[in-house]
């Protein structure tokens, strides 16, 4: 009997543990997305993504191709209900496109 109640007290208090709030910190870095020379402006990026992401974050990401890029910004608005405007969705693609192929350039050959 001893066992059930003491096991019975683990996982209360296991649940209760899983179910305090938990506290999230956005990096406090207020640099914005720079245009890209010879390329897409940065303005649909800054004005749509950077209440959520820093430069330095989208700025480490893997290369994506369009379709992935796309396919990202989709979430971004339908899945985390980002206040991403569907009017800017080419020009932040074209950017993010743009800033892939800059930061991680195809391999020849």
């Amino acid at each position: 009997m001893r066992t059930i109640i003491a096991a019975l007290a683990v996982s209360l208090l296991s649940v209760a543990g899983l179910s305090a709030p938990v506290s999230i910190e956005l990096p406090n870095d207020l640099t914005a997305f720079a245009d890209i020379p010879g390329g897409p402006s940065a303005e649909a990026v800054n004005n749509n993504c950077r209440a959520c992401h820093s430069a330095s974050m989208v700025l480490t990401q893997p290369r994506l191709t369009r379709a992935e890029w796309t396919a990202e910004v989709a979430k971004m608005r339908n899945i985390y209900k980002a206040p991403v405007d569907p009017a800017d969705d080419a020009a932040i693609i074209d950017w993010l496109v743009a800033m892939s192929d800059k930061l991680a350039p195809k391999a020849a050959g």
